[in-house]
Order: structure tokens, then sequence, then C-alpha cells
């Protein structure tokens, strides 16, 4: 039965949980609460499937980055004209970024939901966490190796930023070590294929997880919440699709590629990234939609999409705050200036690496807000809605993670164009044997 199910096409499962999981929530909001005011017992199953399946990921998060830059970083070395693609992937993320903001900006001003949405003053909080310039660059020192911080509870959790700084040291030290760091390498690179093994194990369990995410995110808002914050939830989702569906395909035809062949291709780590909300869970559906059916190389997409992953966010980064900002700004009577969007453009260009990869964009906005001088108790006004505004920015996130690295392998000469052609995509979470008889985590036959 198992094996049976794992043949069903992956966006077909997540399609079908996507259904269930609408159709549970809506029976869950119906049931009403219990008589204390807590959530009835299907709504509550919903939260837990879905909070289970979002903490596996987190937990495999800070092993993932470690091995993943690390690894890398080491494999530029097989790679010629290592510095030059390095530099067009960099470039090519803060392009696409300055176009995302410009469409946030650009709706923000044209939809005015500051002004247009009837969400009450009383929801206003300052956030539990903030962003800052300050805070931005203190956290990119690690405190100890293993990128671990203590919140004001004494609760520990790790850095993810600090991490990546960590991982790049080492990853760079690897290379300019050479054959000594060999046998160091070769640990890494077993310690990264097992935990990629345990994620795929994750992954496999993302159809429940959907069925529980959006259950909960519909008996949990349902329209009312997006009622009040209509024209914003609208501003936001009209720019990710602008981006997403116009933006992209154009950038895809100037490179004489299909952008139908490059959604086929890359539909798997759109969709995964829908649910999870998650850019570091999503990775290596990313990486091996973006190799195998992407025809990127191995070599540089082992690079530039674990680099994207936490550093490409123009769902997170740019659309979003670039709205919200002006969305806190017109709520509380604040006038924008030319310099105020040119520092939201800053921001969304250079700080997008504070979002990390993980749920969530509180801290992205908040270093926003901050930046401009807006009153950082509008991101309560926010927070309402946040999580299902979550579900499409991190699927544009995760889009432009795949479709950066298929420009630059395009505009040097080394993307497989027979690959990217090829109307056989491959589904990542296929059995290997329907991979061609390849192993794609190894790149070598498989033997019986």
């Amino acid at each position: 039965m198992l094996a049976r199910l794992r043949r069903v096409p992956f966006a077909a499962q997540v399609l079908l949980a996507l259904v269930v999981g609408v159709a549970l929530g809506f029976v869950a909001r119906e049931m009403g609460t219990v008589a204390d005011g807590s959530p009835n017992w299907l709504t509550s199953t919903l939260q837990t499937i879905g909070g289970t399946f979002v903490t596996l990921l987190k937990t495999l998060v800070p092993p993932l980055i470690v091995t993943a830059v690390i690894v890398s970083i080491a494999n530029l070395k097989q790679v010629s004209n290592a510095a030059r693609l390095a530099a067009q992937t960099l470039l090519w993320f803060a392009i696409t970024a300055l176009i995302a903001v410009g469409i946030g900006i650009t709706l923000g001003l044209l939809t005015e939901p500051g002004r247009n949405s009837s969400v009450d003053a009383a929801a206003q909080a300052d956030p539990t966490r903030t962003g800052s310039w300050f805070d931005f660059l203190n956290g990119i020192v690690p405190g100890n190796i293993l990128g671990l911080q203590s919140s004001a509870e004494g609760d520990l959790s790790f850095n993810v930023l600090q991490l990546i700084v960590i991982a790049a040291a080492i990853g760079i030290a690897v290379l300019k070590v050479g054959e000594a760091a060999e046998p160091f390498l070769g640990l890494v690179r077993s310690a990264l294929a097992i935990v990629q093994k345990v994620l795929w194990w994750v992954i496999l369990l993302a159809p429940l997880g959907t069925v529980g995410l959006i259950g909960n995110a519909v008996a949990s808002y349902g329209w009312e919440s997006l009622g009040s914050l209509g024209v914003f939830a609208g501003a936001v989702y009209a720019g990710l699709a602008l981006v997403l569906f116009v933006v992209y395909p154009v950038l895809l035809r100037l490179h004489g590629l299909s952008p139908l062949r490059w959604f086929a291709g890359a539909w798997p780590a759109i969709q995964l990234a829908f649910v999870s909300r998650s850019s570091i869970g999503t990775l290596p559906v990313t990486e091996r939609v973006t190799e195998q059916n992407l025809g990127v190389p191995r070599s540089y997409a082992s690079f530039a999409v674990p680099l994207g992953a936490t550093t490409k966010m123009d769902g997170c980064a740019a659309i979003y705050p670039a709205l919200a900002a002006i969305f806190v700004a017109q709520f509380f009577g604040v006038d924008l200036g030319l310099t105020d969007y040119l520092l939201i453009v800053l921001v969304s260009v250079i700080g997008s690496a504070a979002t990390a990869g993980v749920t969530g964009a509180v801290v992205m906005l908040t270093l926003t807000l901050s930046t401009l001088g807006l009153p950082l108790a509008g991101v309560g006004l926010l927070l309402a809605v946040d999580p299902i505004l979550d579900m499409g920015r991190t699927a544009v996130n995760v889009a432009g993670q795949a479709l950066v690295p298929t420009i630059v392998a395009k505009r040097e000469g080394i993307l497989d164009l027979e690959r990217y052609r090829s109307t056989n995509t491959v589904d990542p979470l296929a059995p290997v044997e329907d991979r061609g008889g390849v192993d794609a985590d190894l790149r070598k036959p498989v033997t019986a």
C-alpha cells in the first residue's frame, strides 16, 4: 500500500491534502470552541499534526545548514569560474529583489491598504521579537561554535544567521587547506547525506502536514480575519502573483527559456514551500528539481540553492515588508517620502538574510519598520493573517531560489538544455528506480 501511494505524484498528494485540509478546517470552525473557550478536538488535532510537521522540519535545520553550506562552498573547486558564478548569483539575487520590492511599493501606493482596511486599532501590539540593523550586525558574529543563543526565559535556540557564518568560514577554510581537509570534507559529505535522508522521511509526511497546516489556518482564521485586512492581503497575493507568474516568466523568456518547462520542473518545490512555510525545510526538494528537472549542474546547484534558501527572499523580504511598511504608515497617518521608499528598497535587498529561511517574516518586518521610524506596534495589526500570507510568500521565495541558478547557468553556458526541455520531469519523491536508474543523491549507477 505504501509503495503504491509513493507512486502517486507528489503534486497530486499535496493537492488532495489541500482540499481535505480546507474541508476539515471549515468543519472545525463550524464546531466552534468548547465551554472554556479552548479549541475543539478537531482544531486541536489539526494544530498538533501541522505543528509536529513544522517542528520536525525545524529540528533538522541546524545540521542541514552547516553541512550543506560547507559542502556547497567546497564544491566550488569543481566549478570553473567559481568566483564569476558566485558574483552572478548574488547580482541576480539583487536584481530580482529590486523588481519585487518595486512591485510591492507600487501596489501599496495604488491600493492604500492602511486606509482601506477595517482592522481594529485595538489589535495593535508590540511584537515579541524585533529586528534592527545593530541586532542584525551583532547577530552575524557567532557567540559560540554551535550558533546557540538563549532567550530571556532561558530557552536555548540556534541562530541560523550565525550558523551560516560559521559554516561559510569552515567551507572557505576547507578550500584553503586543500588535500589535508579531504578526510574532514568526506565526513561532512556523509553527514549531509544522512541528514538529507532523514529530512526526506519528514518530507514524505508533507501531505499529512498539509492537512494539519491548512486545516488549522482555516479553522483559526476563517474569512473573518481576512475580511478586515482584505485589501492588504489581496495586495500581497497580487504582488506575489505578479512576481511568480509575470516577472519570472519574462526573465526566462529574455534568456531563451520556456516558462512552462520551468514551472513544470520547479513546481514540486514551490508547492512544498507553500505548505511548509520554510525555505530551509524545502531545500532538498529545491536542489533536486533545480538539478534534475531544470538542468543546472550539480556542482553549481549545490552552492547556489543553499545560498538562496538563506538569503533569497522575494516574498518575505521584498514584497511583504514594502507593503506592510506602507500599510503601517498609512494606518498611523505617517507620510513617507522618497528617502523612506529608498530605505525600503535598501532594507529589502541587503537585509533579506535576516529572515534566515524559517517560517514567518516578523524579524524582517520589524527591521524595515524600525529603519523607517514607524511604530512597531503596527506589527500586531498584521499578525492575524500572517500564517495565511506566509504560505504564498515562501512559495515565491523558493521559486526565486530555483530561478536564479537556472538563469545564471544559462548565461554562463553550463545549463543542460536537453534536460531542461525534456517533458519527462522527475518527481522528487519518486523511488530511485523511477529516476532512470540513477541515484540522485550520489550520482552513481544504482546496483542491485
